[in-house]
C-alpha cells in the first residue's frame, strides 16, 4: 500500500522539486538523506518515478544506506563511466568511510588523510601511474604534484555526484554513497581487508560499472601540466 501524497505521476513531475531532482539523477548525482527536500521528494514520489524512468531504459535505485540513483539498463541515457583514478579515490574514500575512526569525527576526513592512504596502500610511483596513466615516465620531482593534482580534479567530480562534500580546502566529508564502491566486496566479512586488496590489486569496480552513468564527462586523463583546482 502507497504512502505517497501524490496520487499520479502527473502530480509528482509538477511537483517544484521534480526539475533539480530530475536533472541531477540523469547526470549521474547521488541523491542522500544529506540532501533534504530533495530526498524527501523521491521518497515521496517513489511509486510514481520507478515506471517513469523505466521508460527511458533506467532503474530508480534506491539502497537502505539511505539514497538514490539512475542505473541506466539500456543505451537511451548513456552509459558514461569514472575514469580509473577517480574510481581509485572513490574506493579509497569507502575504505576510510568504513573506518571507525571516520565515525568518531562524524564522518569528516582531512583532505592529507585520503593522500597518506593512497600512498600508503599502492606506493608513490604506481599511485601517479594510476592517476595518470597517459605519462609514459615517472618523475620523483613532479610526483607530489601530481598526485595533489589529480586526486583534486577526482574529489570535484566525487562532489558533484553525491559522493562527499567539501566542507572547506581541508576536510571532506564523506556521503554513504561511497558505498558503491565498496559493492564487490559487500557480502564478505570483512570489508576493510577486502576492498583494501582490490585497491592494490587495481582491480576498479563499481557495482554494477559496466552499467553506470555516474559519470559527467568522457573519462579521459589530461597530461601533468593541468593546473590544480580548489
Amino acid at each position: 500500500m502507497t504512502t505517497s501524497s501524490f496520487e499520479s505521476l502527473e502530480e509528482a513531475i509538477a511537483d517544484e522539486n521534480f526539475p533539480e531532482v530530475d536533472l541531477g539523477l540523469r547526470r549521474g548525482r547521488h541523491i542522500g538523506r544529506e540532501d533534504g527536500i530533495a530526498y524527501d521528494y523521491l521518497v515521496d514520489a517513489l511509486d510514481h518515478l520507478e515506471p517513469f524512468y523505466r521508460r527511458f531504459g533506467c532503474e530508480l535505485v534506491q539502497r537502505a544506506d539511505g539514497y538514490f540513483y539512475l542505473l541506466p539498463s539500456g543505451d537511451r541515457l548513456g552509459r558514461r563511466q569514472l575514469s580509473p583514478g577517480e574510481m581509485l579515490v572513490g574506493q579509497t574514500l569507502a575504505l576510510l568511510y568504513l573506518d571507525p575512526a571516520t565515525l568518531q569525527h562524524g564522518g569528516v576526513v582531512q583532505r592529507e588523510t585520503l593522500l597518506q592512504r593512497l600512498s600508503g596502500l599502492l606506493g608513490v610511483e604506481k599511485l601517479v601511474r594510476t592517476l595518470n596513466p597517459r605519462r609514459k615516465k615517472f618523475d620523483e620531482r613532479i610526483a607530489a604534484e601530481t598526485v595533489r593534482t589529480k586526486v583534486t580534479g577526482a574529489l570535484r567530480r566525487l562532489t558533484d555526484l553525491g559522493f562527499i562534500d567539501s566542507v572547506d580546502d581541508a576536510m571532506l566529508r564523506l556521503r554513504p554513497a561511497l558505498l558503491r564502491f565498496a559493492e564487490p566486496v559487500r557480502d564478505l566479512s570483512d570489508w576493510n581487508a577486502a576492498l583494501e586488496r582490490l585497491i592494490k590489486s587495481g582491480e576498479i569496480a563499481l557495482g554494477e560499472a559496466d552499467e553506470d552513468n555516474v559519470d559527467g564527462g568522457n573519462g579521459a586523463e589530461d597530461d601533468d601540466e593541468e593546473e590544480a583546482g580548489g
